[in-house]
């Protein structure tokens, strides 16, 4: 955080001995303080042990016991600003002031470091080896470079090296000269140093290293570490104002004389300003006592904080929200919030300071007003970074010794951006209008309105309505500060009694705020009272859990008959914005951590930096709270356990609803970090059926409302973990977890008898659940897990088929659990579970029923995959298949992919198939072809034919069925193919008759000389003049009626003029070698139509002619004259034609000049 060029003096105190008079002690200031207002000053940091703290050697060495004098001035230096103490001493001695002086720096190594470097994340950076100063990302040698570029770690680097010289205490001001080492690309350089401090403290710096960043620069550290390590190497001295004092006037005029010649360039024109001000009676100077000391200590004024770069904070936060989540900003800006965190566990009042600063750019960010214009919502990410914007200010505002002005003032500052109009909505961009929950309790009585009245909540609308909480209650006070709070006299067993049939304390508040509590001492650093009331609030829902199933069981008999269940928590707990279960869930497992390494001081702990170890979690000596057996590890796994089978409505909004997704999933993931021992599996177990007997309070209870969120990823996990130890209670649990309420046409009504259950405000809503997806494939999953587990058990398979029969919904999921199950069945490691396979063919069935009347793009491969699963469990299963095709497959996909697939010859080989299983699986295959060709002949009717190529009685039904089909439904191209498909089979009558039933379908006009069926016109009629000159003269007709198109014609009439028809007759017999004439039929009436034709085109061509087109035109009156010349009198007849269009498009002279010139 070094400053960059020439700085204003750093403000100080006046200063003046007692015979000036007293005027001078009430403080006047000389500049700024460079400090914001409003910090509250943060006291002694207690989670650093007293042997760092006294800067002693490390535990189990042995030294001299301090003087009175050391213990006296460290405990003034710490609490005291000197200007107090100057004021309540008349006199005070010299050793006195230098013992004060000595204590007043900072004696730990931890504030420089926060200060100097990021915090990774971890609670505490002492009991994670490497979590100070460590940047996340890649491996362990990424991470390691990281942190030796921060500043703290080259800092020691440079204190390491013997970098750091010259180094002077003046009062309460250290200088010193900081030497970088040459580098490759830059020399060596000499940076000067300043810092000023006050009551352990650092609360200025300067260096001339030019340096902008957040942190102090690596010099700062160097020069702070060096006075830290190696006190007694440091020169010290008293005030200046203490020294100046002790001279005369002569030697007072010598040091200043002296001090102008070694610095006349810079301070001559000060010097001389302050000396014409000094000479003047009038001048403000004089009007005051004293004169101002840098190296004074503090007034009593000021506040004692931490030097914070509030500019560069600003600036930084800018450019990583200007980033938009590149570069690594979103990465930077947790790092901040990490930082604020740590600040505010070492009880330093920068942290609100600093998170102040980082709101008031996150609401400057110009994005929000332009994405509350286009109705966009913003990135997942940037959302999360608001998020805990919102829970770090509700910790700041519950701190539980925060004074009531500066509560006061955060509340003023959270109502300003509160009110701003583009201030995020707690839930996303949705509207959320539930009453004030925080509020909605005992302490809440005088709660401020004015958020509350609002139609949606803002990030910041739980800190503002944290605000009116207080720690007064004395209760609470008794619960955080004893571990031997009890009443075992207590017998109110009411609901909300005070302590439980123990005589162990409840506390019984919004469990969300609860745990707000909770979170705000942890963060404040209170972790003792933090895990005192965590115990308490864990007791309290334990025993709210066996009050509701007592509750749910006198009634369940009557709740259970009217199939009415009811949503008893407003809010869910898992999702929620302040993350209750899992701020409990971290608070007991930090208790009962176990790190073997015994800590002795912050100095050898980064020695270590970097050397990162797994932390263990055992079941530490139980606290007097809790019940025999229990452990904080078995009561954070319980509390989890909790609040994961809690029932709770699905939240509106896309945001919301994935908060809650991803929630759950991250407190699994917790989870499954922990080895399960016999203990904790008493408490799965305890939980397991709890949830199946409480109803309402469950979501795996027996009746749950439509909305309730699905139990599908939660029971997965209870299913892993019951399994080896209980299969019948993990296989309940999952199968009652299956259902998808959502997506069932009829589901239970709310129970709006009570006010307060939410199922009477959502009953008649209509869903929109933006996750529905990921929730059904949670919900594949769980029962994939289940079919996996099942292997080998007959009547679970068909438990667990039966559950996803009912309650899958989605086709594409069915069919993946249709895969899976295949191939868990088919390992190639061990025989085929038939059972398991029969599983995997029932799934496919459903899946091919419930996509056979809807439009599937993988509906090819399933049908596919379908006839391998059936091949895979026997024949009977592929004749079964074929037998009931009309309930499982369109016609097309019967015919063209089951039935070809059963008749090949890997099928007969996989199968192992003798002679007469495999006639009967071709008798079924035959069946099936006929009945899809009788359903669909246009589709079906080819492969019909091929199926039933080797039966000549299934062949002769499906040819006639086609003929039947040729006059109706089937169309030209259709039947031109399957034509074309008899004559490659060797029937040419046949294929001669589709072929004129295919041209009585076509119609080519004139203009469509590109026509795909012209093709199959010219293979007809060449088919037709091969079988001889009768089925010439018979299909002729039929071309002369479909087909206008002149070129076509001609092409037909060249043809059929160059061979001899029926050159290859029926029954081997030859026909006579005579050329047809043209004079006669048939050819005679296709040459006239040609010609006709060539009339026709040549009157419609011209009556749209363009001069660029002439060319071509004349082209095609060329092909035309070869046409006419064919006739007996094409000449004259050619002639007249072109005569008349020379009289009829006369106006068209270039054409007709061209006309007369190729044709005369």
């Amino acid at each position: 955080m070094a400053e960059r060029g020439q700085l204003p003096p750093p403000a100080k105190r006046l200063c003046c001995r007692s015979g000036y008079g007293l005027g001078c002690r009430p403080g006047q200031r000389v500049g700024g303080t460079g400090l914001g207002n409003g910090a509250l000053c943060a006291g002694p940091s207690c989670a650093v042990p007293a042997a760092t703290a006294l800067g002693l050697l490390p535990l189990g060495k042995t030294q001299s016991p301090e003087s009175l004098l050391d213990i006296a001035a460290r405990k003034v230096a710490e609490k005291w600003p000197f200007q107090r103490v100057e004021e309540r001493f008349e006199r005070i001695p010299e050793p006195v002031q230098r013992r004060i002086v000595y204590w007043s720096f900072p004696r730990s190594e931890r504030e420089i470091c926060m200060y100097s470097s990021f915090n990774t994340g971890a609670e505490d950076p002492v009991a994670a080896p490497g979590g100070a100063g460590t940047v996340p990302g890649g491996g362990a040698d990424t991470a390691a470079a990281d942190e030796n570029r921060l500043p703290f770690r080259r800092g020691i680097a440079l204190l390491d090296g013997g970098c750091v010289d010259n180094v002077l205490q003046v009062g309460f001001h250290l200088s010193g000269t900081v030497t970088e080492p040459a580098m490759q690309s830059e020399p060596e350089t000499v940076c000067n140093v300043a810092i000023s401090f006050d009551r352990c403290k650092i609360t200025s710096v300067t260096c001339s290293c030019g340096n902008k960043d957040i942190f102090y620069c690596a010099h700062v550290v160097a020069l702070s570490l060096y006075r830290i390590r190696k006190p007694d190497q440091v020169k010290l001295h008293l005030p200046i104002s203490e020294t100046l004092f002790q001279m005369n006037r002569h030697q007072l005029q010598k040091f200043v004389q002296y001090l102008i010649t070694v610095h006349h360039t810079e301070v001559l024109p000060t010097a001389q300003k302050l000396a014409d001000e000094i000479l003047s009676q009038n001048s403000e100077i004089n009007q005051v006592h004293g004169a101002p000391d840098p190296t004074a200590g503090a007034s009593i004024d000021d506040e004692n904080c931490w030097h914070l770069d509030e500019e560069q904070v600003q600036e930084q936060v800018k450019l990583f929200l200007s980033q938009g989540g590149y570069h690594g900003s979103g990465k930077q800006l947790n790092l901040l919030f990490a930082k604020v965190r740590e600040m505010l566990k070492m009880r330093d009042s920068n942290g609100a300071r600093m998170l102040t600063l980082i709101t008031e750019q996150f609401m400057a960010d110009p994005r929000l007003s332009l994405w509350r214009q286009q109705g966009t919502a913003m990135t997942d990410k940037y959302r999360q970074l608001w998020d805990e914007l919102g829970a770090l200010w509700m910790c700041i505002v519950l701190n539980p010794h925060c004074k009531l002005e500066q509560k006061a003032s955060w509340l003023k500052q959270l109502k300003k951006w509160n009110s701003v109009d583009v201030c995020p909505w707690e839930d996303g961009n949705h509207g959320n209008e539930l009453p004030n929950l925080t509020n909605a309790l005992p302490q809440g009585a005088n709660a401020n309105q004015d958020s509350s009245n609002r139609p949606y909540r803002t990030v910041f609308t739980r800190a503002i309505e944290a605000c009116d909480l207080h720690w007064q209650d004395s209760h609470l006070q008794h619960i955080i500060s004893s571990d031997l709070y009890t009443n075992y006299f207590y017998h109110d067993n009411t609901e909300n009694s005070l302590f439980d049939s123990h005589g162990w304390p409840l506390w019984h508040e919004h469990v969300p705020t609860a745990c707000a509590r909770v979170d705000a001492l942890r963060s404040h650093g209170y972790p003792q009272e933090a895990l005192r009331l965590a115990i308490a609030i864990v007791n309290t829902l334990r025993r709210q859990q066996q009050k509701q199933l007592e509750m749910f069981q006198a009634q369940k008999k009557e709740l259970l008959h009217k199939g009415i269940t009811s949503i008893t928590n407003l809010e869910g707990w898992v999702g929620h914005p302040l993350d209750p279960i899992g701020t409990l869930f971290s608070s007991l497992m930090e208790a009962c951590r176990v790190d073997d390494e015994s800590f002795h001081g912050f100095s050898e702990f980064m020695e270590n930096v970097g050397q990162c170890k797994s932390l263990d979690y055992q079941h530490l000596p139980a606290h007097k709270f809790l019940q025999e057996g229990d452990s904080y590890l078995t009561l954070a796994v319980e509390v989890a356990l909790i609040g994961l089978g809690q029932q709770r409505i699905m939240p509106d909004g896309l945001y919301a609803q994935e908060k809650v997704c991803r929630n759950e999933e991250q407190l699994i993931s917790k989870l499954q970090d922990i080895a399960l021992d016999d203990t904790l599996v008493k408490i799965f177990r305890k939980q397991a059926v709890f949830l199946l007997e409480a109803g309402p309070y469950s979501g795996l209870g027996k009746v749950i409302h439509r909305e309730s969120v699905p139990m599908h990823t939660f029971a997965k996990y209870l299913f892993t973990s019951l399994l080896p130890h209980d299969a019948e209670l993990a296989y309940k649990t999952a199968l009652r977890a299956m259902r998808l309420l959502v997506l069932e046409s009829t589901a239970p009504s709310g129970d709006v008898s009570r006010s307060h259950h939410i199922a009477s405000v959502v009953s008649n809503r209509y869903p929109r659940w933006f996750t529905l997806s990921h929730i059904e494939s949670q919900q594949c999953e769980l029962a994939s897990t289940m079919l996996t587990a099942a292997k080998g058990d007959v009547r679970r398979l068909e438990t667990v088929l039966e559950s996803i029969q009912k309650n899958i919904h989605s086709s594409s999921h069915i069919f993946k659990l249709a895969q899976d199950a295949f191939k868990i069945a088919t390992l190639m490691d061990s025989l085929p579970d038939i059972t398991l396979l029969k599983v995997s063919l029932e799934l496919g069935l459903q899946v091919m029923r419930m996509t056979l009347s809807t439009l599937n793009w993988r509906r090819r491969e399933m049908v596919r995959w379908l006839v391998t699963c059936a091949t895979e469990v026997g024949v009977y299963a592929l004749d079964s298949i074929m037998q009931n095709w009309f309930t499982l497959f369109t016609p097309t996909e019967a015919t063209s992919i089951v039935a070809t697939a059963v008749m090949s010859n890997s099928t007969i080989v996989r199968l192992h198939l003798d002679c007469h299983q495999q006639e009967k699986l071709a008798g079924s295959a035959r069946t099936l072809a006929l009945q899809c060709a009788m359903k669909d002949p246009q589709n079906c009717a080819l492969s019909a034919l091929t199926l039933c190529e080797k039966d000549h009685i299934a062949f002769e039904t499906a040819y006639q069925i086609v003929l039947d089909a040729a006059t109706t439904g089937m169309s030209y191209s259709q039947l031109f193919t399957i034509a074309r498909y008899m004559e490659h089979r060797g029937y040419p009558m046949r294929a001669y008759k589709l072929a004129t039933l295919a041209m009585t379908h076509l119609n080519l006009s004139y203009n469509q000389d590109t026509h795909p069926a012209i093709n199959d016109v010219l293979w007809a009629c060449a088919l037709s003049h091969s079988l001889g000159k009768n089925e010439l003269a018979a299909i002729i007709p039929l071309v002369v009626k479909s087909v206008k198109c002149a070129t076509v014609l001609s092409d037909i009439l060249r043809r059929c003029t160059l061979t001899t028809p029926g050159m290859v007759g029926l029954h081997g017999r030859r026909n006579s070698g005579k050329l047809m004439s043209l004079d006669k039929a048939p050819l005679r009436q296709l040459l006239d139509a040609t010609i006709g034709a060539y009339i026709n085109t040549t009157h419609s061509r011209l009556t749209h002619i363009s001069p660029r087109h002439y060319s071509e035109f004349i082209e095609f009156l060329s092909k035309a004259r070869e046409t006419f010349l064919m006739a007996h009198d094409g000449h004259i007849q050619f002639t007249q034609f072109t005569d008349n269009l020379k009289q009829i498009y006369k106006g068209k002279k270039k054409l007709m000049m061209l006309v007369r010139e190729r044709f005369g």
